[in-house]
């Protein structure tokens, strides 16, 4: 059955190649694909050349190597429910292994949702009444959290029919050479994107537990979920465990380090009612506070197991998030103890700065997460899996 479902499966695939934020993945038109999701894993790996075990540079697909290079999004049009909701358009987003099979559903791409409506109104399936605002806003539907996300970017309307608009020298971004048009990324009500909570134990602070060399000790985390669920925890929490360089920068390149940081993710993973065995979540960011005026707090994020050059902008978000949740290890750390929070929190990342914003109303509930992303069309045509 599932041969026979494959092959009629067009290949090559129409799809179009993206960079969002600082990732770049392949967007597929749901139509395009078997209407059973569980059908849809051999064509996602091929399209990205994985397995790769010996290599790990998926050369045989449009992956690269690297986690940030191998993401698929598949855009469809909204369901009745949602047209009548004000949904434009709904989206899966897919992280694909590299050195293995594994295909993750389990969480949400930050900079790739930052070209999703790009790609619904270049599809049409966004079919938006035509504005003279010069902008366009979104509203999508992410069925990995069954949140609401929107993105707001300019358009031209030529002959009553709108285009993105990505060239515009507006903004630009740490990780991306040059300027390009600005596109807000708005999560709203982030909290509880797997687990139905901001804070799954119901604590701002929990201690994990980690045994090295026979010895076990305490990691105080943070176990966050909003956009995405994030294991928090800080330079100086590591310290009695993996040996650290000058300064509060831990030293990746340390063979056991690694291992220590996948053991502390596992068990967050465990706390808040997550299966410990999907690299894609938890996340787990390593905290240290900022050494000057220019920036709140810095950030150092691993995806699949590897160093992000770039914060992962779901973790960068969801930072924004748990810096102004009292008595958590990032409201201490960005100094949000000594004033009244809010506003926009400035975090430093290996590839330079980003700003993100949470907003909340007055019981605590978070209402949205923002942050400012650009994004390209590369290449549009097929695809073969």
């Amino acid at each position: 059955m599932l041969r026979s479902t494959l092959a009629k499966t067009l290949n090559p695939l129409p799809a179009t190649f993206l960079r969002g934020g600082t990732s770049k993945g392949i967007f597929i038109n749901r139509d395009h694909l078997p209407k059973d999701r569980n059908q849809w894993n051999p064509i996602f790996l091929g399209i990205m050349g994985s397995p790769d075990p010996e290599h790990g540079r998926q050369l045989n697909g449009m992956g690269g190597g690297i986690s940030s290079l191998s993401k698929i999004c598949v855009v469809g049009s909204p369901t009745s429910d949602q047209v009548s909701e004000g949904y434009d358009a709904e989206y899966t987003f897919v992280q694909v292994g590299i050195r293995d099979s594994s295909i993750d559903y389990s969480g949400n791409c930050g900079n790739l949702s930052s070209m999703i409506g790009v790609f619904a109104l270049d599809e049409g399936i966004c079919t938006r009444t035509p504005t003279k605002s010069g902008s366009l806003t979104t509203r999508l539907f992410n069925t990995n959290t069954n949140k609401r996300i929107d993105t707001t970017f300019p358009v031209s309307l030529s002959d009553d029919k709108m285009s993105p608009l990505l060239d515009l020298p507006q903004v630009s971004m740490a990780g991306v050479p040059g300027r390009a048009s600005q596109i807000t990324l708005d999560f709203i009500n982030p909290a509880g994107a797997r687990t139905g909570s901001l804070l799954p134990t119901g604590k701002p602070i929990n201690l994990v537990d980690i045994t090295v060399q026979g010895k076990t000790t305490h990691i105080p985390a943070s176990l966050v979920d909003a956009t995405n669920p994030t294991v928090f925890i800080t330079a100086d929490g590591l310290r009695p465990i993996v040996e650290l360089s000058e300064g509060r920068s831990i030293d990746f390149s340390k063979p056991y380090v690694g291992e220590v940081l996948e053991s502390i993710r596992q068990q967050g993973a465990r706390l808040m009612g997550l299966d410990p065995s999907a690299q894609a979540q938890p996340k787990i960011a390593v905290l240290s506070p900022s050494s000057d005026a220019d920036y709140d707090i810095t950030v150092h994020a691993l995806s699949m197991g590897v160093l992000h050059k770039a914060v992962p902008m779901t973790v960068g978000l969801c930072l924004g998030v748990a810096a102004n949740i009292e008595g958590t290890v990032a409201w201490t750390l960005s100094s949000r103890e000594s004033d009244s929070g809010g506003g926009l929190l400035k975090i430093k990342h290996p590839s330079g700065l980003v700003d993100v914003g949470a907003d909340f109303e007055a019981n605590g509930t978070v209402k949205s997460a923002k942050v400012v992303r650009t994004g390209r069309m590369l290449m549009r045509g097929a695809v073969w899996w």
